[in-house]
């Protein structure tokens, strides 16, 4: 497979040599085009902006992070406390279960189990509330990129602002192009002002 590629890939290089040298070494007996009858191509500005560092210096994403890591971390503290007051009494009942009768074993074992399905229940809801409002955050980050870039590209006239990030879909892009710190700049001021607004 690796060896047919490479064939195909030499074949290719070979055949595009030959078209450059032949396109290149002909004689010319047409007249040259004025460049007033040719109409140009557009030229496109095309930027860039690095989305690790994005994220890494944009405040609203700095603190929604903390803001969602904390709430991560309450949720888990609270299950952990759910979690070891069940076993407590998982504990407790089976230090107890040789003095119960076995009505009382069996109705208790079923309220323990009960109590492990609503925590089970419990837990999963609360993963699936905290991804909706990551899910819904990060939706709004789109959204404030995506407003701030429409905004200055009135003055700027990009016709692309692709994200960057290395081992993304963008094998290389050239520095003159970066407009990272730029658009950094702007979206943190933006949300400075709207968070003395508040």
């Amino acid at each position: 497979m690796k060896n047919a590629s490479l064939v195909l890939n030499a074949v290719l290089a070979a055949a595009v040599a030959v078209l450059y040298y032949l396109h290149f070494s002909e004689n010319k007996t047409t007249e040259p085009v004025s460049a007033t009858s040719t109409p140009s191509a557009p030229v496109r500005k095309t930027v860039y902006v690095n989305v690790d560092s994005l994220l890494t210096n944009y405040e609203y994403f700095k603190d929604t992070r903390k803001v969602l890591e904390s709430k991560r971390f309450q949720l888990d503290n609270e299950l952990n406390n759910k979690g070891r007051s069940l076993q407590n009494e998982v504990a407790f009942f089976q230090q107890r279960a040789q003095t119960m009768t076995m009505e009382q074993g069996r109705a208790t074992e079923a309220a323990l189990q009960k109590k492990q399905q609503d925590l089970v229940a419990y837990r999963d809801r609360i993963i699936q509330q905290l991804s909706l409002e990551e899910q819904k955050k990060n939706e709004e980050l789109y959204n404030q990129i995506y407003d701030y870039l429409k905004k200055v590209n009135k003055q700027n006239q990009y016709d692309f602002v692709m994200g960057y990030s290395r081992g993304g879909g963008i094998l290389y892009a050239d520095n003159s192009l970066d407009a990272t710190k730029t658009i950094i700049a702007g979206l943190n001021k933006e949300y400075q002002e709207k968070q003395t607004k508040k």
